[in-house]
Parts: structure tokens; C-alpha cells; sequence
């Protein structure tokens, strides 16, 4: 069995992958009280790990036109004398770094043609989806003698938000004060999925927004403006699209009492800050809500109403799949949701 002493984990992929890959920094620390956990992410992803109680430190990839550069993170790494390394998200260039930065205990999966690159291999395919993301990745601590069992009520994240005394402004600015709930609308997922239509996410802004009671936020990124524009059905709809980085978004979802938004990044962010999150996913298999749902038991899903078989990108996008979601059933959830908050629903 290895015992880590001063353990280098590598993430650097999305934001979602980043998020679900946090509660093994705790699990780790929970066996290895004395071990020195360190992070290897992307640098627009570095805003997630910062604070992480259980995390000591925090390394950014070194990256040149979007590509790893070898011989600057062969040097990084090399110089910290890393005992153990889990690749939670592999690569051959990232499993190259960490053969040649010498780090004598590499842990990876077995499935990869490069796999040979690691010495204490997980035999795992997530391309089935049996089951999620975030139980995948702390499979991997196995090789440590870690036989965790997690679920959505034991999980934790460790996410902070932080605190922002600009973006309060902003918020008091636009009468966000939390004195009526918060639901914040996130419609596009940067290609990760296949989305809920826009005309169904004004569907439901349209039936929130004759709503007195409710504060609706619309966030989006920059390339996602065109999308989120066309939500903003009143003055009362405040749409925030391509105004934050990842950090000031982070610290807005916190301000949320629900979080709606298609599979995405964010909504990880949502669900790891303990928030309300309703969810829209595809049956197909790479986008599964088995593995790829808010690891909350504070989420609602909601995927196609007809019975897809071996359901493939393309065909999904050709029979318009997700434009069979029913959005009055979404609006009643979100109903619910907000009577429990505040006993009434005002017209």
C-alpha cells in the first residue's frame, strides 16, 4: 500500500471536473492527516482550489498557445519532489510531465494506450456511466488503501466563494438584496452538452418573470451574450452575461437560492455551494445525468420525455430531443421550491 506524503493531484481540465475532483483533498487528509496535497489545474480553474482548507498548495499548468509546455513543468515539478501523483484527468502529455518530473508513485488509468507511463493503474471506463464523476475520481485513491464510500450526503466540497465588496455593490445597484429569492438562469454550457433550446429557457423566464416575489439573474460568458439577451423579457430580469470571471461568478452563484442551467460547469459551482439546482440533460451517454448530474440531493433533473436507445449526439440534435422537456413541469418544481421559502407564491 503507498502511503503519500507529499501528493500531487492534476486536474486540468473544465470547471466541472475541477469542482468534482475536491472532496478527495479531504478524504486524502482524512487517512494522511500529515500528508502535502497540492494541486496541478489550469489557470482560469485556479480560482476554485484557492482557499480549499485540506489543499496546501496550488500549481498552475504552464501552458503556451493552450498546449502544456514540457520542459517548464517537468522543472516545476520536478524541483517540489512530489512522492505520489493522481492524474485524475489523463492526457500523454500530462502523463509524460509526470513520468519524467520522477515522481516514483503514478496513478492512472489502466485503459489508456499510454497507460504504461503509470506504475499503479485504476481499471475504470467512464465512457458507461455507471457511475458518477466525482465516485470515479475517488476510486483512484484506492491505491492508497482508501476504500471510501461517498454519497450526496456525506460529500463535501470545500468551495468558498469568498467575499466581494464590489460585486455586493452591484448587486444592491440592481436591487438584488435578498429580500425575495434568487434564481439565477444559466442557458448556454459552452458546447459541453446538448442544451435546452433558448425558446424554452424563455418559456420559463417568462412564466417566472409575472412573479412578483422572485429576483431572476441571467449569467452567461462573453461568446454567450447573443443567448442570454434574448431572456431578458423585462427590465426586471437582470442579465449579467460576460461581466464576471470565473471567481466573481462563483461568488453571484452564492447569492442564488436556485440555480437553473443545462449540464455545465457552473452548475457544479451551484451544487457544491449547497444551492437548489434544477438541472436539463440529454440521454445521451457521454452527457449522463448518472454521471455527470449535481452530486447534490438539493438537484432536480430533468432529460427528454421519449424513450432514446443508444441516443449519439448527432441523432439527439436531429430529433430534437431536448425540446421535449416539459417546462410547466420545470415551473411547478420551481414552485414548490419557492414556497418553501417563503410560504407563498405572489401573483
Amino acid at each position: 500500500m503507498i502511503k503519500p506524503k507529499n501528493l500531487l493531484i492534476v486536474r486540468t481540465d473544465r470547471i466541472g471536473d475541477v469542482v468534482l475532483t475536491l472532496p478527495l483533498a479531504e478524504i486524502v487528509k482524512k487517512h494522511f492527516p500529515d500528508c502535502r496535497i497540492t494541486f496541478l489545474v489550469r489557470d482560469y480553474t485556479k480560482c476554485l482550489v484557492h482557499g480549499h482548507p485540506f489543499i496546501d498548495e496550488v500549481l498552475i499548468l504552464k501552458e503556451l498557445n493552450g498546449k502544456p509546455m514540457l520542459a517548464e513543468n517537468i522543472k516545476n515539478l520536478s524541483s517540489r519532489k512530489f512522492d505520489s501523483c493522481v492524474i485524475v484527468y489523463p492526457t500523454f502529455t500530462l502523463a509524460l510531465i509526470i513520468y519524467l518530473s520522477r515522481i516514483k508513485q503514478r496513478i492512472g488509468t489502466g485503459y489508456r494506450w499510454y497507460s504504461f507511463l503509470f506504475n499503479n493503474k485504476v481499471f475504470q471506463h467512464r465512457k458507461f456511466a455507471e457511475m458518477h464523476e466525482v465516485e470515479f475520481n475517488v476510486n483512484l485513491l484506492r491505491c492508497f488503501g482508501i476504500n471510501e464510500r461517498i454519497s450526496k450526503d456525506t460529500v463535501n466540497f470545500n468551495l468558498s466563494a469568498g467575499y466581494k465588496p464590489e460585486l455586493e455593490k452591484l448587486l444592491k445597484e440592481n436591487k438584488i438584496d435578498g429580500t425575495k429569492p434568487v434564481i439565477i438562469i444559466h442557458p448556454g454550457s459552452g458546447g459541453s452538452a446538448v442544451d435546452l433550446p433558448a425558446a424554452k429557457f424563455k418559456e420559463l423566464v417568462q412564466q417566472l418573470s409575472t412573479k412578483n416575489d422572485l429576483q431572476i439573474v441571467i449569467t452567461g460568458s462573453k461568446q454567450e451574450r447573443k443567448l442570454c439577451k434574448e431572456l431578458q423579457v423585462t427590465e426586471t430580469v437582470k442579465n449579467f452575461a460576460g461581466q464576471f470571471n470565473l471567481a466573481e461568478l462563483t461568488y453571484i452563484i452564492s447569492k442564488a437560492d436556485i440555480f437553473i442551467s443545462n449540464s455545465t460547469g457552473p452548475i457544479h459551482i451551484a451544487a457544491a455551494l449547497g444551492k437548489n439546482t434544477i438541472g436539463f440533460y440529454p440521454h445521451l451517454l457521454a452527457c449522463s445525468a448518472k454521471r455527470w448530474e449535481p452530486y447534490s440531493n438539493k438537484s432536480v433533473i430533468f432529460t427528454p420525455e421519449n424513450n432514446c436507445q443508444d441516443c449519439a449526439r448527432e441523432q439527439c440534435r436531429k430529433q430534437d430531443c431536448m425540446n421535449r422537456i416539459n417546462m410547466q413541469k420545470v415551473f411547478s418544481v420551481i414552485e414548490q421550491k419557492i414556497k418553501n421559502f417563503s410560504g407563498s407564491f405572489s401573483e
